[in-house]
């Protein structure tokens, strides 16, 4: 039953009206009453109030990869228009909210008004602490020493309200805190869709993850020393969850589907790998899902993601000889099988999706400018019925992520072993119908180049395992955080670069041996009427060219080569784009809030 989603759709508009005024705290807005009085009274009371905590993203997450070395983007990607441009305080505006903390501050300082049980109590100030601690995950990830409050501010406590920024290590030492209480009292069982001890501690492991490797590899914040701390945290939670045996991957013995199903399934209910999903039914909560996942509307996935899949022997795609110049039909030949179950793949059959004019059938790969001409079917929907589009639920929480956390965290130890793999990263790949890690793998001399600050014994079992985390998370909205934690923030700056072609003339796209396209030089002009190709089907046309000329597609050197999708990805600066400037407006309002690493 799909209990709790519907819980929260039935009391939103209540629990809005209850919680008052969300603006900026720091901007002295009065603080409106929820009636403490004659609120909190009960379970019911604290239950709708907590509801409003409740902020897990949905589809969106299939498109957060942008502007990474996943996915291309023709958006106003934040990180994107910071490099090309000149930021500053005045620009960088977003991400000074505090409605979010205003409300789990106010719960917590008025619930223990409600005459319940000890358990009951600690239960729901877990959940608030636990919403807490999220609030500031967020918040530290943005700005890394930040002001952290744990009750609510009067109007004339000017103390709190022109505090300055907390250093990071006091947020973060608050928000373990908060976790590990959330990890002790929040109840082990809970409806579908709401918060249950599990959730809490899968959460908890993934902070400490990241909070660990952000400390080892971030000398700028002179922390190093104490990673191996949250490390730990990562590793002894992640077991703990693993060793419940509530949980598992999901696989029906199908490596060519089982991936891909677990993204459009129309009820996540039962599977034995979500922790925890955004729940969508018809008439209750619609998905929110478009056709705009597929990757022509501002989001194109990357070679750069696809040349990190394995052989589906195991070995480095990448050791081929002349791998950089294989045609699209190559890319996908004995790959890992999650290749074809992320990017849509020669002769991939599309349903009659309103979006594109091609219909259904054998799908002919779609060129535009500025995109790759790769295509994503990691969350892709491929039914044109309303209903399967509008109930598909969302895996927010997976399995394979506690299990990677895991791996990572043992690795970064220097503890890894190769029973721990087999408990981990080969489950993952069993799944996926590939070979298993071993312990002391060749280093991928591309994985090398791509993160040179990785040092130690278990270097090449950290690449390996960042490989997969990378395959497997793919399109998920994981790989931004990534970077940033493993001060990777330089791989932003590469141009995303999309199919690869030979030169002007006739090419196949869906794997038949029979041409489909046929790519024309800048000067060259569209035929009125088209040639038909083998199978009696109208050739598709462009017009090739460089950025900045009139054509269909951009090639890097004109006539062939690689679909180039945007001129410069500009510079990322270190280490200051790891971080935001607080909003100039905050800092005129509280001039005890210092910018720092060079904002």
């Amino acid at each position: 039953m799909k209990n709790f989603n519907k819980y929260i759709v039935s009391v939103a508009l209540a629990t809005l009206s209850l919680s008052g005024c969300k603006k900026d705290f720091l901007d002295r807005q009065p603080q409106t009453s929820i009636g403490s009085d004659n609120f909190f009274n009960n379970e019911q009371d604290l239950k709708l109030y907590i509801t409003n905590l409740y902020n897990f993203a949905g589809v969106g997450i299939f498109n957060d990869d942008r502007a990474t070395d996943n996915a291309a983007t023709t958006g106003n990607v934040e990180i994107k228009t910071m490099m090309v441009g000149n930021p500053g305080p005045s620009t960088i505006t977003a991400g000074w909210d505090w409605g979010q903390l205003r409300s789990a501050n106010d719960f917590l300082d008025n619930f223990r008004k409600a005459p319940l049980s000890a358990e009951v109590l600690n239960h729901y100030e877990g959940l608030a602490r636990f919403f807490r601690a999220q609030f500031y995950v967020a918040k530290l990830k943005r700005y890394s020493d930040i002001p952290f409050y744990d009750k609510t501010i009067a109007t004339n406590d000017n103390d709190l309200l022109m505090k300055g920024r907390d250093p990071r290590a006091t947020v973060v030492d608050k928000i373990m805190e908060d976790y590990a209480f959330a990890a002790q009292y929040v109840r082990e069982t809970a409806e579908t869709g709401a918060i249950n001890r599990a959730i809490v501690k899968a959460y908890r492991a993934k902070f400490a993850l990241y909070e660990g490797t952000y400390r080892r590899y971030h000398s700028e914040l002179n922390l190093a020393s104490t990673a191996p701390q949250f490390l730990q945290v990562a590793r002894d939670v992640s077991r703990d969850i693993m060793t419940s045996a509530k949980y598992r991957l999901y696989s029906t013995g199908n490596p060519a589907q089982d991936y891909l199903n677990l993204f459009i399934q129309p009820s996540l209910l039962n599977n034995p790998e979500v922790l925890l999903a955004v729940y969508n039914e018809s008439g209750i909560r619609n998905s929110g899902w478009s056709e705009t996942v597929f990757g022509n509307y501002e989001v194109s996935p990357a070679k750069d993601l696809l040349q990190d899949y394995l052989m589906k022997d195991g070995t480095y795609y990448t050791n081929q000889a002349g791998y950089a110049t294989f045609s699209f039909v190559q890319e996908f030949q004995n790959r890992d099988p999650r290749l074809s179950q992320t990017y849509a793949y020669p002769g991939f059959n599309l349903a009659n999706v309103r979006t594109y004019s091609q219909g259904g059938g054998l799908y002919v790969q779609q060129l535009a400018k500025n995109f790759t001409g790769y295509h994503q079917v990691k969350g892709f929907v491929n039914d044109p019925t309303t209903a399967a589009m509008q109930t598909v639920d969302v895996p927010i929480l997976r399995y394979a992520e506690i299990l990677l956390t895991f791996a990572e965290s043992k690795a970064e130890l220097g503890e890894l072993t190769q029973s721990d793999l087999d408990q981990s990263i080969n489950l993952i790949r069993t799944r996926a119908g590939m070979p298993a890690m071993s312990l002391n793998p060749t280093i991928d001399p591309v994985q090398n180049s791509r993160y040179p600050n990785v040092s130690g014994a278990q270097k090449a079992a950290i690449l390996e395992i960042r490989r997969e985390r990378r395959i497997e998370m793919a399109l998920e909205g994981y790989r931004f955080d990534d970077l940033m934690r493993w001060n990777a923030g330089k791989l932003l700056e590469k141009e995303q670069e999309g199919i690869y072609f030979s030169g002007l003339g006739k090419h196949d796209l869906t794997g038949d041996n029979v041409p489909d396209i046929i790519l024309l030089a800048n000067n060259e002009s569209i035929p009125a009427v088209k040639e038909k190709n083998a199978l009696g089907k109208d050739f598709i046309y462009y017009r090739t060219g460089t950025i900045g000329q009139d054509a269909g597609v951009f090639l890097k050197n004109g006539t062939s080569g690689t679909v180039q999708t945007i001129a410069d990805n500009g510079t990322f600066l270190e280490p200051k784009y790891y971080y935001r400037p607080i909003p100039q407006s905050q800092v005129l309002l509280n001039p005890n809030l210092k910018q720092i690493f060079g904002w």
